[in-house]
């Protein structure tokens, strides 16, 4: 049996270009054989070759629109079928940035099963094997619109508010194992989403504008000292813990069963 048997595997979506090409790069360098997800095969190919001979890194290529239910179910079935997987990204997404009115049905669909229901059914189809084992750890890439929204990011907004509290949520339902979950929240990033989006790269304040390469290095270190919410271009991590502080006053602040006292009739 070769030694590349004996390494660790990694899942990447949304793995042809951008963060996630850059993730199978990192994942491979550190030794990771790797499982790459996404819906232009002849991009996973050439990554996959690159990888192959520098690292000798083993690739499984999986061709997949994980926004169209019989391609997410074929993937699903290969993270329970791999025993070797100890990582899963979950990279995929994608944006139509226009107000709503704006915004077509079917774009508005799309951004829902790629950012919220892919993302919900690859985990779910991977945590039962990392807790059957107590090892394994999930990546997912949110966005720092997460806890922002703009006037053309409504839907966008909404579906990574949604990574974000599904991903705090699962958090504290593994407190207590070796099964981790990481949450990354990047602001602008230089990656093909932009122009896709409708809004192009170019027209971005570029001092605003971090690369994919400087993005996943600081998420993986982030990952590597153990943080379970990396904001990868915020300074201060204090302003995390703080909002987070407000967030957790507030809700305890509902827990009264009683209209609040401007809401009372005089």
């Amino acid at each position: 049996m070769s030694a590349s048997s004996f390494k660790p595997v990694a899942v990447v979506t949304g793995a042809s270009a951008g963060i996630g090409a850059v993730y199978a790069e990192r994942l491979s360098e550190r030794g990771y054989d790797l499982i790459l997800v996404a819906r232009r095969a002849e991009r996973l190919k050439a990554l996959s070759d690159k990888l192959g001979a520098a690292h000798g890194t083993k690739v499984e290529v999986v061709e997949a629109d994980l926004t169209n239910d019989a391609d997410l179910a074929r993937v699903e079935k290969v993270l329970k079928a791999n025993s070797a997987i100890t990582l899963l990204v979950n990279n995929a997404g994608n944006a139509t940035l226009a107000p709503i009115a704006k915004t077509s049905e079917e774009d508005a669909a799309s951004m829902i099963a790629l950012n919220v229901i892919a993302l919900t059914r690859l985990t779910h189809a991977i945590l039962p094997e990392f807790l059957g084992r107590n090892e394994g750890a999930i990546i997912n890439v949110a966005s720092v619109l997460s806890f922002h929204a703009l006037p053309i990011s409504a839907i966008y907004s909404g579906t990574k508010g949604y990574v974000m509290n599904f991903s705090r949520g699962l958090q504290q339902e593994l407190a207590g194992t070796n099964v981790r979950l990481q949450l990354v929240m990047p602001a602008s990033t230089a990656t093909e989403l932009w122009d896709l989006s409708g809004i192009p790269l170019a027209s971005l304040n570029q001092a605003a504008v971090m690369t994919s390469e400087n993005l996943v290095d600081a998420a993986l270190a982030g990952f590597d000292s153990g943080e379970d919410i990396t904001l990868p271009s915020v300074a201060d991590a204090t302003l995390w813990d703080r909002f987070d502080e407000a967030r957790s006053k507030l809700f305890a602040a509902t827990q009264t069963g009683e209209p609040a006292p401007r809401y009372r009739a005089a």
